[in-house]
C-alpha cells in the first residue's frame, strides 16, 4: 500500500508524458461510481458544463429509455457492473479506464478509450484517482503540470502530515469515544472529502464522513464535542467560512486539522490535497493493526 502512495507522483507525471492530446465532451452524462464518480465532480464545481451521475442511479432511475447519443464512462478497474450496465444505454461514450483489455473497452459503443496509466494497484484508490483527475483536467483543456510538479517537490511533507494526523487520531481513540470522524471540503475539494473519507473508511475500518463544508455547517457540528474534523482549505470563496467554523467547533470541544496546498490554485489543489489521505489511511491502519484493506468485498464491487 505504501509502496503505491509513494507511487503516485510518478505515474502522474507518466499520464502527462504518455497520453496523446484528446477532448472530452460537455453537457453529457459522466457516470462513475466511487472514486470515479468523484473525480468529475470535482470539475462540475470548477464550472465545468458536465453532469456527473452515480452509474446506478442513472441506470435506475435516469435513464429515459432512449440511447443517448454520448456520454464518458468511468471505471478504474473497467469491471465496475453499474458502469457495464450504463454502457448498454449510449450510442457511443467515452470510456476512461485503467485497464484497457477490460470489459468496459469491449462496447462497441466505446468511441474513445483513455488509458489512465497508473500501474497494478490493489489497494485503496491512489494513483488511479490522481490520473483520472489529470485525465479530465487535459480533456477539458486545463493544465495542471504545476500540481504535478508540486506533488513531487512535497511528497515528504504529505507524508508526514498525513503521520501526524494519523499519530494523533489514534491518540484520541485511545482515550476517549468519538462522537464523529469528518473531512469537509468545498467547491472542488468536495470531491476530495468524499474520496478521503471513502479510502479512510476502507482502510482504517472508521467511519469518517464527507461532505460540503457548508453542509457540515448546516447541523452535523452540534456534534462537535469529541469529534475529529479534518477540513481540506484552499483559497477560494469559502476560505474564510472554513476558518470561521473551525474556530467555533474547536471552541465547542472538537479536534480540528486543516489540509492545505497554498503553492497551487484551489481548482489545481484536487491533485495535491488528496495525498495526505492517502498517507493517513496508510499509517493509522497499522497503528489499527488493520491488515486486510477488503474484508467484506473486493476491490472491484461486481452486483450479482
Amino acid at each position: 500500500m505504501l509502496s503505491e502512495i509513494k507511487d503516485i507522483p510518478k505515474k502522474a507525471k507518466e499520464f502527462l508524458a504518455n497520453t496523446p492530446d484528446f477532448k472530452l465532451p460537455t453537457g453529457v452524462p459522466y457516470l462513475g461510481m466511487g472514486s470515479s464518480y468523484f473525480a468529475p465532480l470535482a470539475f462540475k464545481y470548477m464550472g465545468v458544463n458536465i453532469f456527473p451521475e452515480l452509474a446506478s442511479e442513472y441506470f435506475n432511475y435516469l435513464h429515459k429509455g432512449n440511447k443517448a447519443i454520448n456520454g464518458v464512462l468511468l471505471s478504474q478497474s473497467g469491471r465496475s457492473t453499474e458502469v457495464l450496465w450504463a454502457a448498454e444505454l449510449f450510442e457511443g461514450f467515452t470510456a476512461i479506464t485503467n485497464k484497457m483489455d477490460s470489459p468496459l473497452t469491449q462496447f462497441s459503443g466505446a468511441a474513445t478509450i483513455i488509458d489512465l496509466f497508473a500501474g497494478e494497484e490493489k489497494y485503496s484508490s491512489s494513483k488511479t484517482y490522481v490520473n483520472t483527475l489529470l485525465a479530465l483536467f487535459k480533456g477539458f483543456g486545463l493544465d495542471a503540470s504545476h500540481a504535478v510538479n508540486i506533488l513531487s517537490t512535497n511528497e515528504d511533507k504529505y507524508e508526514q502530515q498525513g503521520k501526524e494526523i494519523a499519530n494523533a487520531i489514534f491518540s484520541l481513540i485511545q482515550q476517549q469515544k468519538l462522537n464523529g470522524l469528518y473531512i469537509t471540503g468545498s467547491g472542488p475539494n468536495i470531491a476530495t472529502a468524499l474520496q478521503a473519507a471513502l479510502i479512510m473508511s476502507e482502510s482504517t475500518k472508521l467511519n469518517f464522513n464527507g461532505l460540503a463544508m457548508p453542509q457540515y455547517d448546516h447541523g452535523p457540528k452540534e456534534t462537535a464535542k469529541n469529534s475529529v474534523v479534518i477540513n481540506i482549505v484552499a483559497k477560494g470563496k469559502s476560505y474564510e467560512r472554513t476558518l470561521k467554523l473551525t474556530d467555533a467547533i474547536q471552541n465547542a470541544g472538537a479536534t480540528v486539522f486543516n489540509i492545505e496546498e497554498p503553492a497551487v490554485s484551489e481548482n489545481e489543489s484536487v491533485i495535491n490535497n488528496i495525498v495526505p489521505f492517502n498517507y493517513m489511511a496508510y499509517y493509522l491502519s497499522e497503528l489499527l493493526e488493520i491488515k486486510d484493506t477488503f474484508i467484506v468485498g473486493g476491490k472491484v464491487t461486481e452486483v450479482k
